[in-house]
């Protein structure tokens, strides 16, 4: 069966089913006051006990799976969830059982009504929480299934805590029916080497406590009960893996350097301070990019000025010297936010969203922007402006930077007064007119994901004619040529941060065009760095056509 690999490397061994019951709702109402009080009681004791779950799991994490697990922390001890809670404890009279499953339940459905991957992904940190305060509040004893050794797990999903939790020297690998690349399952699949195939559908219920599985990671796929044969051909494929695999690991101090000597910067995507630490650990030499709607999509208000500042210097501090690209809010399309109030929309990718937003509705827009200027000062900083479209928004937007600084000027607070402004290009009217763009900014990154989008008039994520969405249609390709070269002739830098820069068979056409900036998600990069330490650009350039 097919998935999507999330982990490459291959592993063999016996299925292990993991049976999750959904919990359902009971609808018991709950009599008087005393109960009422009782349910209170008993969530926050059942929140201290998932706490303190969490904290066991400490002992056995690597710095990055401790990250991760401060967000398991941080959720667990959300004020807004507490309040959520309590308030359909206290108003619709549900026990704490009901209610944390009504909350949870409708948070997951906020980031997974999004095409964004990486956020509808940490849907399933949510659900985790959720998960572990209802079993304390059951008082359940099942604890962790008796593992024997040699074994795939098979599950509808797992958590990022159920994964850290794992027994590498019993379980091999694992598969589930859901999930996706970005989830925490993923990431900490990835950091230890465990081979796992994620989004398997329906077809993973065919499977059968003890039958003899092969987990493909990097190809995404699961063969069950294969011949002899097969499995022979496999153990052959698993060694020549991990023989590749300590030869990428042993690159990672190296510079990105081609064989005629041009210097490439590898970057990554982050959203986390856990997937920087992540990127770090694999060579990445800053951020290309950093997603700031996590931090908006956390909360049920607009975090505050502070809030913001708190984050923006945290990851700044832990790249050092490293550039560190914070692209202000993107949010709309298809992250929507209940308390945002934004408008139901025919067609919201076309409509009211990122920078649109922020021209809007400036009050926002200036508190992300006192709150990053002020976290200049831990870092090298550069603020990237989303779905530009136009040089009279990028206008405006500089308008509305200078006027912060004034402000911060003003009132004496320090902040970095030199913090680059760079655009992303991902919409057509910005590619073709970024020879006018570049006289206004002092960088450029190229979203390839919505730039092919929009290029092609194709939704990726609908089934029906996601085949048409191609990042190499000559239409696309030009359009990121054009950038480029205009980036060069206005002499500002141009990076690319959309998925394309993270492809492997792109390299060499990318380096044809001249791109020097590659950013993508932190596990890409090993292989992407190998091939640009095996490539010329005077050959790519030679061998380059449209």
């Amino acid at each position: 069966m097919q998935g999507i690999g999330v982990s490459p490397g291959i592993s063999i061994g016996k299925a292990y089913v993991l049976r999750q019951q959904k919990e359902m709702v009971s609808g018991i109402v709950l009599a008087d006051e005393t109960a009422l009080q009782l349910e209170i009681t008993a969530y926050r004791e059942a929140v201290q006990l998932s706490v303190t779950d969490i904290q066991r799991l400490f002992a056995q994490a690597s710095e990055i799976e401790r990250a991760i697990l401060d967000v398991q922390l941080e959720l667990l001890q959300d004020p807004q969830l507490e309040s959520d809670v309590l308030e359909r404890i206290r108003e619709d009279r549900m026990t704490a059982r009901d209610a944390v499953l009504l909350v949870t339940e409708r948070a997951v459905q906020v980031f997974a009504q999004m095409n964004d991957e990486y956020l509808s992904a940490r849907g399933a940190d949510v659900q985790d929480a959720g998960n572990r305060i209802v079993k304390n509040l059951s008082r359940s004893n099942a604890g962790s299934p008796e593992l024997g050794e040699g074994l795939i797990l098979i599950a509808k999903d797992l958590s990022p805590s159920d994964t850290i939790g794992m027994d590498r020297s019993k379980v091999f690998g694992f598969v589930t029916q859901t999930g996706g690349r970005t989830s925490h399952a993923a990431i900490v699949a990835r950091l230890r080497g465990l081979p796992a195939v994620v989004g398997c559908g329906e077809a993973l219920h065919a499977i059968a406590d003890g039958d003899l599985v092969i987990v493909d990671g990097a190809e995404g796929l699961v063969l069950v009960n294969p011949d002899a044969a097969v499995v022979a051909d496999y153990r052959k494929k698993q060694e020549l893996f991990m023989i590749e695999a300590r030869r990428l690991e042993s690159l990672r101090d190296l510079p990105a350097i081609t064989i005629d000597g041009v210097k490439i910067q590898l970057l990554a995507n982050i959203a986390t301070a856990e997937d920087l630490d992540q990127a770090l650990n694999l060579g990445a030499e800053g951020v290309g990019l950093l997603r700031t709607e996590l931090l908006f999509m956390e909360r049920d208000y607009f975090p505050t000025e502070e809030e913001q500042f708190d984050f923006y210097k945290t990851i700044l501090l832990r790249a050092g010297d490293k550039p560190v690209t914070i692209r202000t809010l993107d949010i709309g399309g298809d992250k929507h936010l209940p308390y945002f109030g934004l408008p139901k929309e025919e067609n919201p990718f076309l409509g009211y969203r990122a920078i649109r937003i922020s021209l809007d509705r400036t009050a926002i827009f200036r508190t992300q922007l006192r709150a990053i200027l002020r976290a200049g000062v831990f870092g090298n900083c550069r603020i990237l402006l989303p779905m530009i479209s136009s040089v009279k928004e990028v206008q405006q937007a500089k308008e509305i930077i200078g006027e912060t600084k004034k402000e911060l000027a003003a009132e004496a607070v320090d902040f970095d007064p030199a913090v680059a402004t760079g655009i992303m290009i991902e919409v057509p009217s910005a590619a073709i007119t970024a020879d006018l763009l570049a006289k206004e900014v002092d960088f450029f990154s190229i979203g390839t994901n919505d730039l092919c989008q929009y290029t092609l008039a194709v939704d990726r994520m609908n089934e029906q004619i996601k085949d048409l969405y191609d990042p190499y249609h000559p239409a696309v390709l030009r359009l990121i040529q054009f950038v480029i070269e205009q980036g060069h002739l206005q002499g500002i830098p141009v990076g690319m941060c959309g998925e394309l820069a993270g492809d492997p068979q792109a390299t060499s056409l990318l380096l044809g065009m001249g791109l020097k900036e590659f950013s993508m998600a932190g596990p890409a990069i090993p292989a992407i760095k190998d091939n640009l330490i095996r490539s010329s650009v005077e050959k790519a350039r030679k061998n380059f056509r449209l």
